[in-house]
C-alpha cells in the first residue's frame, strides 16, 4: 500500500504529469516509450515501474528475452540495434544526470537516429519516467500481487 495517493491527493499536478506521459507515448511511439520506461525503471530501482513496463511490452508482443535483457543491454551483442542502444545510452546518461552523463558522444549516436525534434521527446520522455519512479519510490507503491495483477488495473502511471 502507498504511502499516499497523490492522483487522489495531488490531483492537478498528478494530471499534469499523465499528460506530458501521454504527450511522449504518442511521440515517442508506445513500443520505443516503454522501453524508455523499462531502462530507466531499472536504473532508479523502481519495482512498481520495471513491472508495469516490462509486462506492457511483453503484452505488446516484444518478447520476454529482449525485455529481461533492458538491464543489461550493453552486454547483449546484437539483440538491440544500433538505435535502440543509443536510446539506452541515452537513457542511462540522462537518469544518472551529472556533470559528465550526456557527453559528446552518447549525444552524437543518438543524433544519428533521431532528428532535434525526436531527441528534444526522448528527453521528455526519460524525464518522464524518472518523475513517476521518484513518485512511486517515495510513497513506496509496490507491484500488485500476482493475483491482483491479473484482476485489476494498477493506480498510478498511464499505461
Amino acid at each position: 500500500m502507498a504511502r499516499i495517493s497523490l492522483d487522489q491527493m495531488n490531483k492537478k499536478a498528478y494530471a499534469s504529469v499523465a499528460h506530458m506521459d501521454s504527450y511522449c507515448r504518442r511521440a515517442l511511439g508506445t513500443e520505443l516509450y516503454d522501453f524508455v520506461k523499462l531502462r530507466a525503471s531499472i536504473v532508479n530501482g523502481c519495482g512498481f515501474c520495471v513491472d508495469m513496463h516490462s509486462s506492457d511490452l511483453i503484452a505488446m508482443g516484444v518478447s520476454s528475452r529482449k525485455v529481461v535483457n533492458v538491464a543489461a543491454w550493453q552486454h547483449t551483442g546484437s539483440l538491440f540495434d544500433d538505435r535502440e542502444r543509443s536510446v539506452f545510452a541515452l537513457t542511462d546518461a540522462v537518469t544518472k544526470i551529472g556533470p559528465d552523463s550526456v557527453t559528446d558522444e552518447i549525444w552524437e549516436e543518438a543524433a544519428r537516429h533521431f532528428t532535434d525534434e525526436q531527441l528534444g521527446d526522448l528527453l521528455l520522455g526519460i524525464s518522464t519516467i524518472n518523475v513517476w519512479n521518484r513518485l512511486a519510490i517515495s510513497t513506496e507503491t509496490v507491484p500488485p500481487a500476482e493475483a491482483e495483477s491479473a484482476a485489476a488495473p494498477a493506480d498510478g502511471e498511464q499505461s
